[in-house]
């Protein structure tokens, strides 16, 4: 992490009991910045300090991951669902005082701004997601080329304790099989950002947290997306979508046409890198971001 980034506030709040962790620096509009898995707000070290010029930047720690808390789970799995985690992330913002924001998120974190944009219409303004389709559609276009490539999905989803304990004997192997093993391998994490990896996966309850997340993608949140689905619900706000070529997503879907089937005013496009955007491509990064989320007739813009 650069050090200005380190040198961004930390906060804490409680949402039901859950200790919800993260970082706020800038001034401007606030712009809500969520990561993925198995990181943590770390993944933003690259491209936070630039953002923080323009925008109000709140990165937090999704339940289950980094210094967050780490709720047991339930026999539905619906602690860990992304409308759980939504409501995390909109109690975040709402402590500091923000009722309206942009959100720009990646992996994990896309799936629960998706929740938070579909549940919490008016809280959200422009959003840009990174390196997803909607879940629901990921699931029921699965193919073999994908189930290879994402292989944790499948994997975490097991019945206990199996995956928990398979985790929980090496977590710093795991993270280094799963983020090593893609495109660019382990070169672009910087070694003290990937070193806070380890140590937040090493903190107990992280290897239960991370299968419950999964779990409810392929439960709770499928039942949330169908329901939202035969109801006609779509997302109203302005979507922008990015995906690493190199990555997994933009091979096995047609990523803009899911999008479309779900939200309205969708645009996005393929960037040179793979799946971890904000570490392998932060410069191409910064110029989508600044391009959609600031304009001539809405400076800093959430419309």
């Amino acid at each position: 992490m650069t050090a200005s980034f380190l040198d961004f506030p930390r906060f804490d709040i409680a949402r039901d009991g859950v200790r919800i962790h993260g970082r706020i620096g800038g001034q401007g509009e606030p712009l809500l910045l969520l990561h993925g898995h198995p990181q943590t707000h770390a993944i933003w070290h690259r491209v936070a300090p630039a953002l923080a010029e323009r925008f109000t930047v709140v990165a937090v720690d999704l339940r289950g991951y980094g210094d967050s808390g780490r709720p047991a789970a339930d026999a539905e799995h619906a602690v860990y669902s992304k409308r759980e985690m939504a409501r995390d992330a909109l109690a975040a913002m709402r402590h500091h005082g923000f009722e309206r924001f942009a959100v720009l998120a990646h992996d994990r974190g896309a799936r629960v701004a998706h929740r938070l944009a579909a549940d919490h219409p008016g809280a959200v303004g422009r959003m840009l997601l990174l390196d997803i389709a909607p879940t629901l559609a990921m699931y029921e276009h699965t193919s073999e080329a994908f189930a290879k490539a994402y292989w944790h999905w499948f994997f975490l989803i097991q019945p206990p304790p199996l995956p928990e304990a398979l985790i929980a004997s090496d977590p710093v192997r795991y993270v280094r099989s799963v983020m090593g093993g893609r495109h660019a391998g382990l070169a672009p994490f910087a070694p003290e950002v990937l070193a806070e990896y380890e140590r937040c996966v090493a903190i107990p309850g992280t290897a239960e947290a991370i299968c419950e997340d999964y779990r409810a993608s392929a439960t709770i949140d499928l039942a949330h997306d169908r329901a939202d689905i035969a109801a006609g619900r779509r997302l109203a706000q302005p979507l922008r979508v990015l995906w690493g070529e190199h990555g997994a997503v933009g091979r096995a879907f047609d990523v803009l046409s899911l999008w479309r089937e779900r939200a309205d005013k969708v645009s996005g496009r393929a960037l040179p890198c793979g799946h971890y955007i904000p570490e392998e491509a932060p410069q191409a990064l910064l110029t989508e971001a600044l391009d959609f989320f600031v304009s001539p007739e809405h400076p800093g813009a959430n419309p």
